[in-house]
């Protein structure tokens, strides 16, 4: 890279001004990018939420990126073009599982728009980046959106910005970096997935890190490689049963391939479809109950080589095995434990599935005492620990503990369950505890609480008068109606609170009430809101026969 000492105070974080890079700073940057990627491998495979481990997008995208630097090893050239043109190549043949091809067409991207150049600026790096993310997309025959697919979009976007303010490639980098780590957390807001298992995408996340490394080499930051991992962890998940097939990969050789016919072939032969290359290498890769059908195809293009073929079905048995072990929680993977209280065995089972680090019984008429909380946060490994009480009751118990507590304790005031389920579901594995803190408050205050029990002596509350033994029903806390009927009760306070801006609706039903009876609540529900997705659990909770979050 080309540096000037003078720099523009606008640009606020970096000391020195580049504004040219040749091949040899290209590569230098990489090989920090790969180095970086590595000493995060675990925490990306640790973010995998798929039940078929396809491989493991961490190792995945680490491999690719090795294959791209194995293939620089016997080259010595200063030209940006030539040396991408080498990286592309090298990754594409080495390009492993979806995370890896997708990777390599970012990096093919890359090259096609360095080609015969000998450096580049920031107008060209900004065109690259638009490259390297449409020639990703082109690459995925039926592209989503929440995955490293919209990560490499949305910094490309962000490097044309930064790019038409300066020419510093430094600050250009700092603003994507920057733009990759926002995109990465916003990525369970487009895939539902995601949301559900409380990750963000594990691609996106490794572009972000490979992007990072990238910065650290521009500002001359070390980078130390650790010389071993901890042992690979998953996250909970749970899939259905059934035939998986065989995971096939194989490249063709040939001369004037044509990729798009290529891939509309092999589309028609499986699912989990990435062809990518050109017209003379083309990377295939397919979940397909035959392998033998599209290996004979690419055969009858070319030659064949790098072929590997993977039985998916003894991988999902060997995956179910491994549920036998203990799940992973925050505390595994970001030093932070999240401890969470909860009625019922239902409501247990989703905050663990959620990743909750513990789950302590407690609610009306059981609140847990301070002893009971201070336990769990010492027992937690992680050296930051923020507490869901989930109940008023038990918020001062909370505060107390973490008054008893040297580590670093945040009581979030969650009153309800749907609360405490809603803060969890915002929950940030990237971010530190006092952050997430911070945003678990305020994700728990847009969800809507209902909860309907009978009324155990007669009283007049807010303005309205009940009488003991009558269904009541409470919204966030505050009596809002009463009746004889739960259900009945439950929609006078909908048609009250005005739903037609809710979207989602969640119903905890209790240890006294019968399936059949939630299914009928779910059947009114859907005539007089029949825009609400309803969804149904078995919280097992007592005293209230229904706890409903309205979101």
């Amino acid at each position: 890279m080309t540096s000037n000492s003078k720099r523009s105070p606008s640009t606020p974080k970096s000391k020195q001004v580049v504004r040219t890079c040749d091949g040899n700073g290209f590569w230098k940057a990489l090989q920090v990018s790969a180095a970086w990627l590595e000493r995060h491998v675990q925490i990306i495979n640790a973010l995998n939420v798929f039940p078929v481990p396809d491989g493991d997008t961490g190792t995945n995208m680490m491999l690719t990126l090795q294959s791209a630097l194995k293939e620089m090893e016997a080259v010595s050239t200063h030209s940006v073009g030539e040396v991408t043109q080498k990286v592309a190549h090298g990754a594409l043949m080495g390009a492993r599982g979806n995370s890896g091809v997708i990777l390599s067409q970012i990096l093919r991207g890359l090259a096609r728009n360095f080609q015969n150049k000998d450096t580049f600026n920031a107008a060209e790096l900004a065109a690259a980046m638009r490259e390297g993310a449409a020639t990703a997309y082109k690459g995925v025959l039926k592209p989503v959106e929440g995955t490293i697919l919209t990560v490499a979009r949305e910094v490309a976007d962000v490097c044309t910005q930064a790019a038409e303010d300066t020419d510093d490639l430094i600050y250009i980098l700092e603003a994507i970096v920057e733009e990759a780590h926002q995109s990465v957390n916003r990525t369970p807001s487009l895939l539902p997935v995601l949301k559900e298992a409380g990750v963000v995408d594990a691609g996106g996340q490794g572009l972000a890190v490979i992007l990072e490394g990238a910065l650290r080499y521009a500002r001359g930051e070390h980078v130390e490689i650790p010389e071993e991992f901890a042992e690979h962890m998953d996250l909970p998940v749970h899939a259905p049963e059934g035939e998986y097939g065989y995971d096939t990969q194989f490249i063709i050789h040939g001369d004037s391939l044509d990729v798009e016919a290529v891939r509309q072939k092999i589309s028609e032969m499986g699912d989990s479809v990435m062809v990518v290359g050109d017209d003379t290498t083309i990377k295939v890769h397919v979940h397909t109950p035959l392998p033998g059908i599209p290996i004979n195809y690419g055969a009858s293009l070319g030659s064949i080589s790098h072929i590997i073929i993977e039985n998916m079905q003894e991988q999902y048995e060997e995956y179910l095995r491994s549920q036998a072990r203990p799940p992973v929680s925050a505390e595994d993977i970001c030093n932070i434990a999240t401890v969470a209280v909860a009625p019922g065995e239902g409501l247990r089972r989703v905050f663990e599935s959620l990743g909750a680090s513990a789950v302590i019984s407690g609610g009306q008429t059981m609140n847990p005492s301070t002893e009971e909380l201070f336990k769990a946060v010492e027992n937690a490994k992680a050296d930051h620990v923020i507490i869901l009480p989930n109940n008023s009751n038990v918020i001062l118990s909370a505060q107390q503990a973490k008054s008893l507590s040297e580590k670093n304790v945040f009581v979030i005031p969650t009153k309800t369950v749907p609360q405490g389920i809603a803060a969890l579901l915002a929950f940030n594995y990237q971010i530190d505890a006092a952050a997430n803190a911070r945003t678990m408050e305020q994700a728990f205050q847009r969800v809507q609480t209902v909860e309907v029990t009978r009324a155990v002596r007669s009283a007049r509350v807010n303005g309205m008068s009940v009488k003991e033994g009558e269904v009541i029903g409470l919204l966030n806390g505050e009596l809002k109606a009463s009746g004889a009927d739960f259900h009945d009760v439950i929609l006078d306070i909908f048609g009250n609170l005005g739903v037609d801006e809710y979207e989602i609706v969640t119903i905890y039903y209790g240890e006294d009430v019968r399936q059949s009876d939630a299914d009928d609540l779910v059947s009114k529900i859907f005539q007089d809101f029949d825009h609400l997705e309803v969804e149904m659990v078995n919280g097992g909770q007592p005293h209230y026969p229904y706890i409903l979050s309205i979101e």
